[in-house]
């Protein structure tokens, strides 16, 4: 290997250290150096590797090892006693007691109170009365206690890890048996497994050795300061040279998803235009899902592969009144709506049913019998729904919903807003409005946009909400009411060419997606 000063020069000062000192053969590893050399762990092992890079190092052998640290836990059992010593401590004092009172007393959870009895009453050491109170039998029988102080002293005096082969076989096997590798923080002792690599120097440092040899040993500094230049010890030192065409490490700030961006942006804008915002459960019944809106019972939509059911509980025990009575009224035969309803009877078991909420409009629902009139209310909510994932469509998805109640609110009202949602937030620049039907608008309007990839797709439905809505729920005014795929006006205002996206965990797409947003918002 021809040897220059400049190939020297591009060594680090802490593998000249280990090239001055260690010849080709030696065992060398991390401890030796930290030993001889004065290295810190991190530093030996960073030697290792840019030597192994340069190939001036290999391998010799690998061992893989378990150690156990010490726990917060295990330092309370230290200090404390574990969980069987101190009922069994709390028994002598008191005598018989049920388990409730003694975690009360112990300030322990139940679980760890019912394991220590478990363990306690297999050794014989205590039982239960026929009371169901928990009894002292013999002490002595709680040999497990004193082997695991054993071991949990024996770490701490180790300095809080032990290496798994220090200890006995009989301590291995009462480690083993309170030891965790991962949630350790209800264990006393964390279980971590560590290698040790054995390596050593190749032959390829020789030539480097020798010219090493005739260069005077000097310190080498990486930064001037004021007592370097003060107290004179430049003069002797050797400086590390750098290089101004190395590319300088990637900074990349903290900051927020661009699609959580988005959606605040949204709130902004809709805040700015006097809207109040709701909210409500991700678990709702099929009462307000469904029926508080109009939706029969028997609609297509209610079937069970539409919606979520929640396994446990299944119902919810009651549902506010009077409306209740007045949604069953309307459906049955219009109550005093005007209407003539579905014609069916109204199962109420049914409309107690729960299940995560499918729509955006439950909220405007729940709204409507404490809104103001004139009002102004949005939401922007988690959405639910069984549908085939793809580029347009998700399981779960995200809408925003929004009524307005007056006097005087009408249709053209109603495009303005979604012009507004179109145009200005979703940033699309073809919009057509196409008749729809929902059982809960007359008349029912979608609003579609056209994608530059993806070409037209629907963005949303609204309408103005029908009197057997509003009437059942106390509002005697117009109520205009919107549900729109927020998830897709994205697509839109931040670039992206499918749903998926919004969730990916590709980092550098999601970084991308917020310069894309930036440059849409500047």
């Amino acid at each position: 290997m021809a040897v220059t000063a400049d190939s020297i020069k591009t060594l680090h000062p802490l593998e000249i250290r280990v090239l001055r000192t260690y010849k080709p053969g030696d065992h060398l590893t991390a401890s030796l150096l930290c030993s001889d050399l004065g290295f810190v762990e991190g530093q030996a092992n960073q030697v290792y590797a840019w030597l192994t890079a340069k190939q001036l190092a290999r391998d010799i052998e690998r061992k893989v090892y378990n150690v156990y640290e010490l726990t917060d836990l295990g330092k309370s059992w230290l200090e404390k006693g574990t969980p069987e010593q101190r009922m069994i401590t709390y028994l002598e004092n008191h005598g018989p007691e049920f388990i409730p009172a003694i975690c009360t007393a112990l300030g322990l959870e139940q679980k760890d109170i019912g394991s220590a009895f478990g363990r306690l009453s297999k050794d014989g050491a205590v039982g239960m009365t026929e009371e169901k109170r928990v009894k002292l039998i013999d002490k002595q029988k709680d040999t497990l206690s004193l082997a695991i102080q054993a071991v949990l002293t024996r770490v701490q005096k180790a300095g809080g890890s032990i290496k798994e082969f220090e200890l006995s076989k009989e301590e291995q096997a009462t480690a083993g048996s309170i030891a965790k590798k991962r949630g350790a923080g209800d264990s006393p002792l964390k279980l971590v497994e560590r290698e040790t690599i054995t390596w050593t120097l190749s032959d390829a440092v020789l030539a480097i050795q020798e010219e090493l040899k005739s260069m005077p040993e000097q310190e080498e500094i990486g930064a001037l300061t004021q007592d370097i230049l003060t107290n004179g010890t430049w003069k002797n030192a050797r400086f590390r040279p750098y290089t101004i065409t190395n590319r300088t490490s990637r900074v990349i700030p903290g900051r927020h998803n661009s699609y959580v961006q988005f959606l605040e942006s949204v709130k902004d804008k809709l805040v700015s235009l006097g809207f109040e915002e709701f909210d409500g459960s991700l678990v709702e019944t099929e009462f307000w899902n469904g029926d508080a809106l109009f939706m029969p019972q028997f609609h297509s939509a209610r079937d069970i592969h539409d919606v979520y059911y929640v396994a446990e509980p299944t119902h919810a025990d009651t549902i506010e009144e009077p409306y209740f009575s007045r949604v069953a009224q309307t459906h049955e035969n219009g109550g005093s709506t005007g209407s003539r309803g579905w014609g069916y009877t109204f199962d109420r078991a049914f409309s107690r049913r729960l299940i995560l909420r499918s729509q955006g409009t439950v909220l405007s629902a729940h709204q409507l019998p404490h809104a103001k009139v004139p009002g102004k209310y949005f939401g922007i909510v988690r959405c639910f729904r069984y549908d085939k994932v793809d580029a347009t469509h998700l399981s779960d998805f995200y809408q925003t919903e929004g009524i307005v109640l007056g006097e005087h609110v009408s249709l053209r009202t109603l495009l303005g807003f979604l012009e507004m949602f179109a145009v200005e937030i979703a940033g699309a620049k073809d919009v057509k409005y196409v008749p729809g039907y929902f059982p809960f608008t007359e008349p029912s309007i979608e609003v579609h946009i056209k994608h530059p990839v993806l070409g037209w797709f629907e963005l949303g439905g609204a309408g103005i909400f029908r009197p057997e809505v509003t009437e059942s729920l106390g509002v005697r005014v117009p109520v205009l009411a919107w549900g729109i795929g927020i998830d897709r006006m994205a697509l839109m205002a931040l670039g992206l060419n499918d749903l998926r996206e919004l969730f990916s965990y590709d980092i550098e797409n999601v970084r991308l997606r917020r310069t894309v947003m930036r440059g849409n918002h500047a």
